[in-house]
């Protein structure tokens, strides 16, 4: 029978470094659904919708294409024919993600999707609500959270890595937005953000990727 692990856990909190730790170790695939909801906010933002006006977004999601392609085994996300892989993680793009995935319209588009991914295979899936709603009965459960302040500097770290340290904004702007998304994530109507009652809870504010990674293996 395959085995499904779903791990949530706040922006910052490592979840996609670990699940492609965990995946590469035990042989299964991964399944990043944040990247789903950030290519949809990428659409929007790029077509110049309102994310504040959700009949708008509703009325423009007939016409996002978002597709998940595997390559050397790696998740890449397109939209239409584009890999927007990389545009998807642009700083601006989290704060739209975090808008369109309160939208329940968008969240009954991509659900069934990322479950279909999920049938039949061993994989790792990680999101906001995967143990509780997408999941609901995955083999095993993991919350994965870290102090806001040291999540901020791993996001900025990774920024900085990628684009440079001139083109990123400042720690205390990182971690504004943050604990904004938190706010939005937890407070939302549909599947809002949490624990579910069989997950076990790590905090991986003082713990290193192999650490992690060796405790959910």
């Amino acid at each position: 029978m395959p085995i499904s692990i779903a791990l949530d856990g706040p922006s910052g909190a490592g979840k996609s470094t670990i699940a492609k730790a965990v995946a590469e170790r035990i042989g299964a695939m991964y399944l990043d659904t944040g990247a789903m909801y950030r290519t949809v906010g990428l659409h929007m933002v790029r077509r110049g919708v309102s994310l504040a006006d959700t009949a708008a977004v509703v009325a423009e999601l007939p016409s996002v294409r978002v597709r998940v392609a595997y390559e050397d085994g790696r998740q890449q996300m397109y939209l239409g024919e584009e890999n927007v892989s990389e545009a998807i993680r642009a700083h601006e793009i989290s704060a739209a993600a975090s808008a369109v995935s309160a939208i329940p319209a968008v969240r009954r588009a991509l659900v069934p999707v990322q479950r279909e991914i999920a049938g039949g295979v061993d994989i790792i899936v990680d999101g906001r609500d995967i143990g509780t709603v997408v999941l609901p009965d995955a083999s095993v459960k993991i919350f994965l959270t870290a102090d806001p302040a040291v999540r901020a500097q791993r996001r900025r770290d990774q920024l900085i890595e990628k684009n440079g340290a001139e083109n990123v904004l400042p720690l205390e702007k990182i971690l504004e937005d943050i604990i904004q998304r938190d706010y939005n994530d937890t407070h939302r109507e549909d599947s809002p953000l949490k624990k579910a009652e069989d997950a076990v809870e790590i905090d991986t504010t003082a713990m290193d990727i192999e650490t992690c990674t060796a405790k959910i293996v």
